[in-house]
């Protein structure tokens, strides 16, 4: 007898075929069998150890979180609820150019400082790796839920370059490409950069196009935070298509938003824009979070030039009265590059996480807020607050526009992504809620997608574009990573009030056939590994 039998489900296979019911076979960690109700009438159903009975439930495979920052959080939190709940059962992480491999000790040192605000500092986490798959391997201890990698372009500059602004030497590039082809021979499944964040911002599209070139001969894909989601926010993409066409690799654009005022409605052109380069050929896909404000570190809106050097640089400049005048003018008059190049408007500037606890009256209020009660300018309070917290606040910008979101998360080349922060007292509510958020909001409550569209951007296009020939669908001989939900109650429990909220109406989630949501509750199986793409050689 087999594992187990999903009985009276309604599949949703996650090809964006309309649903069918069936009785569904899981044994040893993978599918064997699909018994569609028409075929089970006419012999004997399928039998097996245990029988889930999932009348009322719809069955589709596990979702894939396209954008996630759980680097350290799978490692330090064996429970990972935020992201097991929702049904998520593969991350990928390695996102925006910044992450923990490879590195040696002395970049090391420098990113987990440079993003404590996404991770915290990792003070409770052995750092017992250092190249790509040695962090692989850590994670096949076994996690929550499987997880993807991606080499981070702005720590492999950090490692053969440094945190200055300037272009490469020819054997700083040849030992960049080196990294990168060594990160894509042990697993990565493609490079990101974070083309607004230190140090990754400092590299031209040359240098990109030669690293690029790398990954595409790995069979991987480039996925860039790019240069600008504000002012020009239309020829940063223009300059990423162009960019991933000269360098023959696919095109995955992160968190692909159209936001602040200067973008309000313009969905349509970038949408266009994309169109054009399919139609061309181009290989191109995107990740959206279903909701309008964003979430960084408040040390990303300043200007690249003040975030030259790295961490110790930045604080010394804050200190300085003079520099730190000149870092106003270019936020609030100027348009600071860290700020998309639109002046920075304090009131959508929200806290939501500080390392310091003395600080904690400053979460879920805006700087401009924080700064009235106070009675300073809001640049005063952030500069004190960056320099007491040592670079470690986290923040909301509201900034984003709801036609934007829905036109673009209905486009053919769409796939989700949390681009979940996890850490801070009052994290954005799309770390625990952006999957059922999609399923309960914008197809139950608005009908923006059908539940079989919605789901094959949840599970089945995010898995082709991870070139993953054995997961994203409900298929004979695909491993078991599946979700059952209850398509008329599954929601975000989350709110920006309450962020850490779970979701409801998800009372089942398997990975690898073993259950690690049982009845709505997280149970103890570590089910989850890395999940390594073999490359194509060159």
């Amino acid at each position: 007898m087999e594992d187990l039998v999903i009985r009276d489900a309604d599949v949703v296979d996650g090809s964006g075929a309309p649903s069918y019911r069936a009785d569904v076979v899981v044994d040893g960690g993978r599918i064997v069998a699909v018994v569609k109700e028409a075929a089970a009438a006419g012999c004997q159903r399928p039998r097996a150890t245990r029988e889930l009975d999932a009348e009322g439930l719809v069955l589709s495979p596990g979702f894939i979180d396209m954008h996630a920052h759980s680097d350290l959080a799978l490692l330090r939190d064996p429970d990972h609820s935020a992201k097991a709940a929702q049904g998520v059962t593969l991350e990928v992480l390695g996102q925006d150019g910044l992450s923990y491999a490879p590195v040696d000790d002395r970049t090391l040192a420098e990113v987990r400082r440079a993003i404590a605000g996404w991770n915290g500092p990792g003070d409770d986490v052995d750092f017992d790796w250092r190249s790509v798959g040695g962090y692989l391997d850590r994670l096949d201890r076994g996690v929550a839920v499987n997880a993807a990698y991606l080499i981070p372009q702005g720590t492999v500059r950090a490692l053969a370059v440094g945190w200055e602004d300037r272009a490469a030497t020819p054997a700083e590039l040849d030992r960049m490409r080196r990294l990168v082809a060594e990160g894509m021979e042990q697993g990565a499944v493609g490079m990101s950069s974070g083309l607004t964040y230190t140090p990754g911002m400092y590299a031209g599209d040359a240098e990109l196009t030669e690293l690029c070139r790398v990954v595409a001969s790995y069979d991987g894909y480039y996925c860039p935070h790019h240069r600008s989601y504000g002012a020009g926010a239309l020829e940063a993409y223009e300059e990423m298509v162009a960019l991933s066409r000269e360098a023959g690799c696919s095109l995955h654009l992160a968190h692909a938003t159209m936001n602040f005022g200067v973008n309000r409605g313009r969905a349509p052109e970038l949408l266009s824009l994309l169109d054009r380069a399919l139609a061309d050929g181009a290989d191109i896909t995107l990740d959206t979070y279903p909701y309008t404000p964003g979430c960084t570190t408040l040390a990303a809106m300043l200007p690249s030039w003040a975030n030259e050097g790295g961490p110790d640089a930045v604080l010394a400049r804050l200190a300085d009265d003079e520099t730190s005048e000149r870092i106003r003018h270019h936020l609030e008059s100027i348009g600071s590059d860290g700020c998309h190049g639109v002046p920075i408007e304090w009131d959508t500037i929200e806290i939501s996480g500080v390392a310091d606890p003395a600080l904690a009256d400053l979460v879920g209020r805006t700087l401009e807020e924080s700064a009235r009660l106070r009675g300073e300018t809001p640049w005063t309070t952030a500069r004190r607050l960056l320099l007491a917290d040592r670079l470690a606040p986290s923040i909301l910008q509201h900034v984003g526009h709801e036609e934007n979101v829905r036109a673009i998360m209905r486009h053919r080349v769409h796939t989700g992504g949390s681009d979940g922060i996890l850490r801070g007292s009052k994290p954005h509510p799309r770390a625990y809620g952006t999957f059922p958020h999609y399923l309960g909001h914008y197809v139950r409550e608005l009908g923006v997608l059908s539940l079989e569209e919605c789901v094959a951007h949840l599970t089945g296009r995010p898995a082709a574009r991870l070139r993953l020939p054995d997961r994203g669908l409900v298929r004979e001989g695909y491993r078991a990573d599946l979700v059952l939900f209850d398509p008329e109650t599954v929601a975000a429990g989350s709110t920006f009030e309450e962020p850490r909220r779970l979701p409801t109406g998800i009372p089942y989630v398997l990975i690898d056939g073993r259950f690690v949501m049982e009845d709505g509750r997280r149970t103890g199986e570590l089910a989850g590994r890395s999940v390594r793409r073999a490359p194509r050689r060159p």
